[in-house]
C-alpha cells in the first residue's frame, strides 16, 4: 500500500479544480473554517452498496493513477448515504490504495463533503475577510438565533444545518452564504436572510 508523498500529503495526485474531473458533481469548493462543522471525526455510516462499488471502480479506471479518483469516489459515497462515514472511507481507501487517514484528511479539508448526517438544507456562511467586514458575523448570529442551533448544528426537525466556511469566492457580493448548491449574495440588510428561509417553508 502506498502512502501520501512526504512534504505534500500526496495532494499532487489531486486536480487543482476538482469540479472539472469526470464523475464529479457540481458544487462549490471551499475550506472548512475554524468554526466549521463540529465533530470532524466521521460517523461510522454504512458499507457501500454494490452499485457504488462498481461506480467507483469505473471512476478508478479513468485515471492512470487510481488515487486521482478520490474526490469523485467520495462524492459517490456521499450521494448514496448523505455523508461520508468511516466505513465508506475505509472502503474507498482500499480501492485507491491509500491509507484511511489520507482519505479522512481529504474529506475534512473540503466543505462539500460531510462526515455526519446533515439537515435537508445545508447553510454555509462565508466568514472570510470580505464577508466578515460586510457583516458575516451578524448573518451567523442571526441564523443561530432564528434556527436555534449553534454553528455545526442541525435543527431538531432535521431541516437545516448551519456551518461557517472559509471563502466561497464571492468577495464582491459579500456578505453571502451558500444554501445547498446555490449562492445567495449581498445579504445586507439581514432581512434578506429571513426572506430566504421563509421561501423554503
Amino acid at each position: 500500500m502506498s502512502e501520501p508523498r512526504a512534504g505534500t500529503g500526496g495532494l499532487k495526485v489531486l486536480p487543482s479544480d476538482p469540479s472539472k474531473i469526470p464523475g464529479f458533481a457540481a458544487g462549490s469548493v471551499a475550506l472548512r473554517g475554524p468554526a466549521g462543522p463540529e465533530g470532524i471525526a466521521p460517523d461510522e455510516g454504512k458499507a457501500l452498496t454494490a452499485g457504488s462499488r462498481l461506480e467507483i471502480d469505473r471512476l478508478v479506471a479513468l485515471y492512470p493513477d487510481r488515487r486521482s479518483a478520490l474526490l469523485p469516489a467520495l462524492w459517490v459515497a456521499q450521494k448514496e448515504q448523505g455523508f461520508v462515514g468511516s466505513r465508506a472511507m475505509e472502503e474507498i481507501a482500499a480501492k485507491l490504495d491509500v491509507s484511511p487517514a489520507f482519505v479522512a484528511g481529504v474529506v475534512s479539508f473540503y466543505t462539500m463533503y460531510q462526515t455526519k448526517p446533515i439537515g435537508r438544507h445545508l447553510i454555509q456562511v462565508c466568514t472570510t475577510l470580505s464577508c466578515y467586514l460586510r457583516g458575516a458575523d451578524a448573518v451567523v448570529s442571526h441564523l443561530r438565533k432564528k434556527l436555534g442551533v449553534e454553528v455545526g448544528g442541525t435543527t431538531a426537525d432535521g431541516k437545516f444545518t448551519l456551518v461557517t466556511v472559509e471563502c466561497l469566492g464571492s468577495c464582491g457580493t459579500a456578505p453571502m452564504l451558500q444554501l445547498n448548491d446555490d449562492f445567495h449574495e449581498n445579504l445586507d440588510p439581514i432581512a434578506k436572510v429571513d426572506a430566504l428561509l421563509d421561501s423554503l417553508k
